[in-house]
């Protein structure tokens, strides 16, 4: 359909009514997009509940469902629908048209978890979750980072600072592997000169964290 050519999803639509439907609000009548978001809503909770589980091995089932549910809010959705310009390409009815609608962030969230349901629809689950992981995992480490930052690389920092003599504490990043959607990171510690800790993570910060971890235990024992 020539109104949605601009529409830049990184996936092409072999229905292209699909899609039609998963940017059609209710404003705009039938058939519209609650059916698609309602399943697009399971299929992103999936994609990030396997992201998490995958890419963050030590975290328990707690924190996987708090920061799940803090990446996939409707704040969070409306800016990845922003990053889409979904809001240009939004079918809506007058009245919904005439208030601004088109960057309402609850509209703009149910449009991307709509949009989500007919990828996953017209491609399978594959499909699906490559569109999403364009803007999943940053959304997710976030949250995660924040948490894991406050702790080992400050608890060291302060063993550290306890020390009658207490040696230049520095990081170093070794190497990064992978594409760019999974990619791998490892960090050395060093204290003065001598390497004290080795971790690996999902971004330079948690790598660094590992091994900041990993040099708590040398250092404590």
């Amino acid at each position: 359909m020539e109104e949605f050519a601009a529409l830049d999803l990184g996936y092409m639509f072999k229905s292209e009514e699909l899609l039609k439907t998963a940017l059609t609000h209710s404003s705009a009548g039938e058939p519209h997009n609650e059916r698609l978001e309602f399943l697009g809503d399971a299929v992103l909770e999936l994609i990030a509940t396997e992201y998490l589980y995958t890419s963050f091995k030590d975290l328990s089932e707690g924190v996987m469902t708090s920061t799940r549910a803090s990446a996939v809010c409707e704040p969070s959705l409306c800016t990845f629908a922003e990053t889409l310009k979904l809001g240009d390409f939004l079918i809506l009815g007058k009245g919904e048209e005439s208030s601004g609608g088109r960057g309402k962030p609850s509209i703009l969230a149910d449009a991307m978890e709509a949009v989500l349901g007919a990828i996953y629809l017209d491609g399978g689950y594959e499909e699906a979750k490559k569109f999403m992981l364009r803007f999943l995992p940053d959304a997710l480490r976030r949250p995660v980072e924040k948490r894991v930052f406050k702790d080992y690389k400050s608890a060291l920092q302060e063993l550290v600072q306890a020390d009658k003599a207490p040696k230049r504490l520095s990081y170093r990043l070794v190497s990064t592997k992978g594409p760019d959607h999974n990619k791998q990171f490892q960090s050395q510690v060093l204290l003065g000169n001598r390497v004290v800790g080795e971790g690996h993570g999902s971004s330079r910060k948690t790598s660094e964290q590992e091994a900041a971890r990993v040099a708590l235990e040398s250092l404590s024992v």
